[in-house]
């Protein structure tokens, strides 16, 4: 989710679930070393529960980016070992990292050793021609014995030349079997299932063999899909808001961000799929998208979007309340 689950997304998100665990974009070991570390680790205390995602091979300099995210007050710290993008493998680091499970083993070890928050790893079920369920095996066990308790497993191997990180994502067949036999074989562990997920139905029912499901872009193209799972999955007795009611909570932080010089555009791409499936969801996307950058463009444009969608009575009466 490199450039997507930035912190106006996760804002943004957390309106949506209160209770749902938020991943950062995979941010490398050297832009947080050698570039501006503030800027990728500063969030809102609002997102929280937040886990910071981090991509890179050198465990001296994990351990140290570890403590830079446990000092900042993240959840949980989560090492990339699935990411398939060429600028990813030429760093080494990724999903490239499967064929040394010794070296993300030090690496998680590193890690653990510099903070006291969980240091959980995120891989493919393997990768080019190393894709037997036994090779799988034994990197998850590599990489326990080194402290890792979490493992949030995308169902797919990668292909690391041939195919395009989307390719990776569509073209390599989903096991979910293989995650539910590492459950099996590693009861001890949490496993985490992930890849093709499209529905709560499909979560709930997965559930029943895992320990927990990750949601990617579903989450991200269709974010209302998240109303229902504190209440489905986190026994809330509270309703979720509303769509209106959303909109309704980001306007004080756009106005926020506003102030600071972010541009418009920064949170607005991430709420174009709020009313996804809904009546007047094109008008919404379409008015956003050609106003967004004017010059001058701020709140009202949200606003004024929402006339499109069938929610305008709520709409009118925000603005009377408002005056």
């Amino acid at each position: 989710m490199l450039d997507w689950t930035d912190r106006h997304c996760r804002f943004f998100h957390r309106l949506i679930s209160q209770h749902a665990l938020l991943y950062t974009e995979m941010v490398t070991t050297g832009a947080l070393i050698h570039g501006d570390h503030h800027r990728f680790l500063q969030f809102n205390a609002a997102e929280k529960p937040v886990a910071f995602q981090l991509g890179g091979s050198n465990p001296h300099d994990l351990a140290l980016c570890a403590k830079m995210v446990e000092d900042y007050g993240y959840t949980e710290v989560n090492l990339n070992v699935g990411c398939p993008s060429d600028r990813v493998q030429n760093g080494r680091f990724g999903a490239c990292l499967m064929a040394e499970p010794e070296l993300v083993a030090e690496c998680v070890a590193a890690m653990s050793q510099a903070v006291a928050i969980p240091v959980t790893v995120k891989s493919r079920i393997g990768i080019d021609d190393r894709d037997s369920y036994p090779e799988l095996v034994h990197f998850i066990a590599t990489v326990a014995d080194a402290g890792c308790k979490t493992f949030i497993v995308h169902a797919r191997k990668a292909w690391l030349s041939g195919l395009s990180p989307k390719q990776n994502r569509e073209v390599p067949p989903l096991r979910y079997d293989w995650v539910y036999q590492l459950k099996k074989d590693f009861p001890q562990l949490a496993i985490i299932i992930n890849g093709g997920i499209t529905t709560l139905d499909q979560a709930e029912d997965m559930l029943k063999n895992v320990d927990g499901v990750m949601m990617g872009r579903e989450a991200y193209h269709n974010p209302y899909i998240l109303a229902d799972v504190d209440r489905r999955f986190f026994g809330a007795a509270n309703n979720p808001l509303s769509r209106n009611e959303i909109v309704e909570s980001l306007i004080p932080y756009i106005q926020e961000q506003l102030k600071t010089k972010a541009r418009l555009n920064s949170v607005s791409r991430h709420i174009l799929g709020l009313f996804h499936g809904e009546p007047g969801a094109r008008g919404w996307r379409r008015y956003i998208s050609e106003n967004v950058g004017k010059s001058g463009a701020d709140e009202q444009v949200i606003l004024e979007a929402l006339k499109f969608t069938t929610h305008i009575n709520g709409f009118k009466m925000w603005r009377q309340r408002e005056g």
